[in-house]
């Protein structure tokens, strides 16, 4: 998962908001200002709003912009926008269909990507036309719930990032709240109940239209590909979850956790009896207190699993005091650990470094961009995109202390680099006379971290 910086997360939501044609954005602020003024207050006009031309043109754009491959039609985005009148035909087509209300979401591809733990994640990819349609029931549903989501959340949404949350916990552990629960639940994202999910959504949203067009993305039909080859494909219906891939469903799983995250602080709640700090993340979150209690940890464990009908995966999931030596924290990629001083000096302090794991994923990464396969790329043309990679790797990696992770980096590039390129020549390489690798590579343009 890419985890946008703040400085990222700023200009993106800026440019969003600034590309919007006018009176949708006005009509996002009015939506906004409702939902905040009135807290109780249900949404039931809402489907003509994301049916008008300027929405579906601005969904479209956003859809455009991040790319994405074809869902179960074959069908691209790079063909819909071959032409301006086969744009205009396809955007004309798709308005006519929700406004006739004929409109009928198509089944979702189903492709599983690996994950680090040798593991797959599974991804369902809506049609385009089904990702424009969800882009721009986002566009009109998204001011409303971000008008009551709380501030410990911080995954997908507007102007918020991976780097506030982490700096939110380095404050909290700075604080003293060095007692940590750090849950991990199980498939959150195919396994949030359906009805509930609903019912959540139908605290701010009652328009049937809407409801109807969401229950219809979370029933749709998944593709599933072959287990062998010559085998036709599966098709199933999921009875629970919404599948990561679609654009409105990071929106719908920000809903469902909302309820813990307003139960945690409410009155009752354990942010006031135990002074406990939540920061959430889309679904990775952690609890940090002075103390985990059997309380608080009764507490999270039945909200999540007994309320919201979850699981936590009790593996991963652990209990942590982050000031006993040897134990840390890992979270969005980073570790946080209360380690000595290492000039020597009688006192610890609060450290926060890249992961070994982020940095074994990085390598894998790197190993991949440097592998035989790619000996036939021309050495300026493979540095530019190993720079391009790099940075961005290190702008999100420049929180703490991340000087050995970035050397550990450069080190395994100008080794594999030096290994890609004497592969392509028979007779070896070796940089030229009176120059180390470093410097060598450096004159041909390659960063370092």
């Amino acid at each position: 998962m890419k985890h946008p910086t703040t400085e990222q997360t700023v200009e993106e939501l800026t440019f969003r908001e600034a590309i919007l044609p006018p009176k949708l954005r006005e009509l996002r602020q009015k939506l906004s200002q409702k939902a905040k003024q009135q807290k109780r207050f249900r949404f039931y006009s809402l489907y003509a709003h994301a049916c008008r031309p300027d929405t579906l043109k601005a969904a479209w754009d956003a859809v455009r912009r991040n790319q994405g491959a074809p869902g179960v039609d074959g069908v691209s985005i790079e063909q819909m926008a071959a032409t301006p009148e086969s744009e205009a035909a396809f955007l004309e087509e798709l308005q006519r269909s929700l406004k006739e209300r004929t409109y009928r979401t198509q089944a979702v591809r189903r492709v599983y990507l690996p994950k680090p733990n040798g593991k797959l994640r599974p991804l369902g990819i809506p049609t385009v036309r089904d990702r424009v349609v969800q882009a721009a029931v986002l566009l009109i549903l998204e001011p409303i719930f971000e008008a009551d989501f709380e501030d410990c959340s911080y995954g997908f949404r507007p102007g918020r990032s991976a780097h506030q949350a982490l700096r939110t916990i380095q404050q909290h552990l700075q604080e003293g709240y060095s007692a940590v629960y750090d849950a991990d639940l199980a498939g959150y994202f195919d396994s949030i109940p359906h009805d509930k999910l609903i019912a959540c959504v139908r605290m701010r949203v009652v328009d049937g239209a809407v409801l109807g067009l969401i229950r219809q993305w979370l029933n749709a039909p998944v593709v599933e590909p072959p287990k062998d080859k010559g085998q036709p494909p599966t098709i199933g219906r999921n009875t629970k979850g919404t599948p990561q891939g679609g654009v409105v469903s990071p929106l719908l799983a920000n809903i469902y956790l909302h309820w813990f995250d307003r139960v945690f602080h409410r009155m009752d709640g354990p942010a006031q009896w135990a002074k406990a700090k939540l920061v959430r993340y889309a679904d990775d979150f952690v609890v940090l207190a002075r103390y985990i209690s059997p309380p608080l940890q009764h507490f999270i464990e039945g909200k999540l699993e007994g309320w919201l009908g979850l699981q936590l995966n009790r593996e991963k999931t652990r209990v942590l005091d982050l000031q006993t030596p040897g134990q840390s924290l890992d979270f969005l990629g980073y570790t946080f650990g209360y380690d000595r001083d290492r000039l020597g000096r009688a006192k610890r302090y609060w450290n926060l470094t890249p992961s070994r794991k982020a940095v074994s994923r990085e390598r894998a990464v790197l190993h991949e961009k440097l592998s035989l396969r790619r000996c036939h790329v021309p050495l300026p043309d493979l540095i530019t995109e190993l720079n391009r990679h790099l940075r961005g790797w290190a702008r999100y990696y420049s929180l703490g202390y991340p000087r050995k992770a970035m050397r550990d980096i450069n080190a395994y590039v100008l080794c594999r680099l030096a290994q890609h390129l004497k592969r392509r020549s028979q007779r070896g390489w070796n940089a030229p006379e009176n120059e180390s690798q470093y410097h060598y590579f450096a004159r041909m343009g390659l960063l370092t971290l």
